[in-house]
């Protein structure tokens, strides 16, 4: 978990920006959900793997004393609250306890963070934001192939272009599961979502830890090694069109809630992936009467945000964190009115101002404008307010120009170097 410093913000702003910008294209609506959930919502949804990295939440007062009395020791049991694991579970929930005020093809997107009790690493956290986009109601794989291409429209608008979308059957690998006569299939996909971490050496090590024989293990790796064709993906990858879009048996996410397709995006320079998700036909049916059909993915912003820092992609603008166009300067406490005056000015002709905040040493005001890279400095002194004048300084240039008070915007604006 951390603190974000103004460029972090900046950035992650400007990712999610795009983000919504391309789902909002696809027709997609916002939805937001509470940060803490009931206990058993989350719980079972994730696998075994998953239940442990819940964030639990302790009762409180009362219930806390009174489950201690009676001699609870669980940790199930001394929690009812939890925090958001992801935000596909919270979204069944919704569904299926809004349904008669859903349209029958429900699409969402949703940008919020999540929590895991997870082991921190290059791009994973404890705390971090997902961006989810999902279409319930249809069992049509147009549906997979829709998200799948606002994925790549994303990313492709974001700058990347050596990246692929893997993608996978549940039924396929459930198919290879018992062909290699392994019995526990929840086992087998846990260790194969590892692959990518810890190679087939370890995968097959994993299976044989969890009770599988080593030759079935053998079969099983040698069969997601291998090529396959099966008709479900075959017809996603025609309906996407697009190059990028592979299909690799090797693909298992971990989470146990998916029932068809599954997805993932993947870049040479990031162990793991960008993005995730699939088909969850049976999740909302948890939650209410109905069995309603759902596909979804979701884009990991950290780790987007870790690459195109060590990729250097962001624009000069965002990278460069600059927090005003203009800096405003104080003369004294008596012209202080005045400068303020000049701020709100500026700042209605559509320009961002920061204002220096007490009378100083005209030196060090500017000193102040370079240290947050501001690009203008209108200096307003005792001549300026005599003379009905401003004097611009280009703080990248070092050149001034007097100029009429009103016409300051404007100069400000032909001179090309800031956002208005």
């Amino acid at each position: 978990m951390r603190d974000f410093l103004p460029t972090d913000v900046r950035k992650r702003e400007y990712v999610i920006g795009v983000i919504k910008s391309v789902y909002q294209s696809y027709g997609f609506e916002p939805l937001e959900t509470p940060a803490v959930e009931n206990i058993e919502t989350l719980m079972g949804k994730y696998g075994e793997e998953g239940n442990q990295l819940i964030f639990q939440i302790l009762k409180r007062g009362e219930k806390l004393q009174e489950s201690k009395k009676l001699g609870v020791s669980e940790d199930s049991r001394l929690a009812d609250l939890a925090l958001r694991y992801d935000l596909t579970v919270p979204l069944a929930r919704v569904v299926a306890n809004n349904r008669e005020r859903l349209p029958k093809f429900f699409k969402r997107y949703q940008i919020q963070p999540v929590w895991r009790a997870d082991r921190p690493a290059k791009g994973r956290f404890r705390e971090f934001y997902q961006c989810d986009v999902d279409a319930i109601g249809s069992t049509s794989m147009v549906v997979e192939a829709e998200i799948i291409d606002a994925a790549i429209k994303i990313l492709e608008r974001l700058g990347f272009d050596d990246f692929v979308v893997r993608i996978n059957h549940r039924k396929l690998l459930s198919e290879m599961v018992s062909s290699a006569g392994i019995a526990n299939e929840s086992d087998a996909l846990v260790a194969l979502d590892k692959l990518d971490k810890i190679g087939s050496d370890g995968v097959k090590g994993e299976l044989v830890t969890r009770g599988i024989a080593p030759d079935a293990a053998d079969r099983f790796l040698a069969s997601v090694a291998g090529t396959t064709s099966f008709p479900e993906l075959d017809r996603v990858v025609e309906l996407c069109g697009s190059s990028r879009v592979k299909i690799d048996p090797s693909l298992a996410r971990g989470l146990s809630y998916y029932t068809g397709t599954i997805m993932e995006i993947n870049v040479p320079d990031l162990a793991g992936s960008l993005g995730g998700g699939g088909r969850y036909d049976g999740l909302i049916g948890m939650f209410g009467k109905e069995q309603i059909p759902a596909c979804g993915f979701s884009l990991g912003l950290e780790r987007i945000l870790v690459v195109m820092d060590e990729r250097g992609m962001f624009p000069p603008e965002i990278a460069e964190s600059t927090p005003a166009d203009v800096l405003v300067t104080i003369w004294s406490e008596e012209t202080a009115p005045k400068s303020l005056k000049l701020a709100q000015d500026l700042r209605a002709d559509g320009l961002r101002v920061t204002l220096y905040p007490e009378a100083d040493k005209l030196g060090k005001q500017i000193k102040y404008a370079d240290s947050i890279n501001v690009p203008f400095v209108c200096i307003l002194g005792e001549s300026e307010l005599e003379n009905g004048t401003v004097n611009i300084k280009n703080m990248k240039t070092g050149e001034q120009q007097t100029i009429a008070y009103g016409k300051t915007g404007q100069v400000v604006k032909q001179l090309g170097s800031v956002r208005h």
